[in-house]
């Protein structure tokens, strides 16, 4: 088979010297063995245990979330087996698959100190809504949402004066974020987060969009899978929700593409605003 047109720039990408510098962390084994146990026909729960159970942390991550609010548990969980029954198998999947993410690519950085929780969120938005579409794996929307900026912490590890560069994007209004990054460091955090993607062995439709997720002109473009569009403007959408989670103004790229977005999934203002207050409880429970 030809490689797709986007993952030949993605190898291309890799081969030039300002991103070749760049140390990108190979896929933990961890993650390995889950994405073993969620290509199979069917999750197999002892697997899952078995998986959660090697790691005591990962396994406090999943217990914790048992025993979130969200829940409301009358008795605490005091095991995995019991935390897998109460959160369901491919929501612990995924909770593993973002502490395990989190963890292999850890950055001691102000600028990224509630990355990983707007990164969850945007995951668990992107996938809440990816069950409103039609023939759409909502799988795929958590992964890109999770990997989405995934990036970010990786430049910051491996760039000198990257953080600074983030400020100085998030404060210009003459250029886009990844112009910015680019005129600094002649890469941006979506051609990284691409190669990590790939390096991760996640599906090739979520590598490319992360390719893409700043570049919004690819909705209209039918050189592209409806899938890759389709992840795209879901991530849009789901920074939108995050920010108003958080209670941020919508971002300049929400002013300048979100009715975009919002029209190639043939969503509603009244939707978004409704799931705004439907996924609230699942944003709290991120982190507690």
């Amino acid at each position: 088979m030809t490689p797709h047109p986007i993952d030949q720039e993605i190898q291309s990408a890799r081969r030039i010297p300002s991103v070749r510098a760049i140390v990108i962390p190979p896929c933990p084994e961890s993650l390995r063995r889950l994405q073993d146990i969620l290509a199979q026909s069917e999750l197999d729960a002892g697997a899952l245990d078995q998986l959660a159970s090697s790691d005591v942390a990962m396994a406090a991550a999943l217990i914790r979330q048992a025993n979130s609010p969200l829940h409301g548990l009358a008795q605490p969980v005091q095991t995995v087996g019991m935390a897998l029954t109460v959160l369901g198998l491919h929501p612990s999947a995924e909770l593993l698959s973002a502490f395990i993410t989190r963890h292999a690519l850890q950055v001691r950085s102000p600028l990224l100190e509630h990355f990983w929780e707007s990164s969850q969120r945007r995951a668990i938005a992107c996938e809440h809504m990816g069950h409103q579409l039609y023939s759409f794996d909502p799988g795929l929307g958590y992964s890109f949402g999770l990997f989405c900026h995934v990036g970010m912490p990786v430049l910051v590890k491996a760039v000198r004066g990257y953080a600074s560069t983030v400020t100085e994007a998030l404060a210009r209004k003459d250029r886009t974020f990844t112009q910015t990054e680019n005129a600094n460091h002649r890469t941006d955090h979506a051609v990284v987060g691409a190669i990590v993607a790939r390096t991760w062995h996640l599906p090739g439709d979520v590598a490319q969009a992360i390719w893409l997720h700043h570049d919004f002109a690819c909705l209209g473009d039918e050189r592209f899978s409806t899938v890759l569009r389709q992840l795209v403007a879901l991530g849009l959408l789901a920074d939108y929700l995050v920010n108003q989670y958080d209670g941020l103004e919508p971002s300049r790229e929400w002013l300048q593409h979100g009715e975009a977005c919002l029209q190639h999934l043939h969503v509603s203002d009244e939707e978004l605003n409704h799931w705004i207050d439907e996924l609230h409880p699942a944003f709290e429970a991120v982190g507690s």
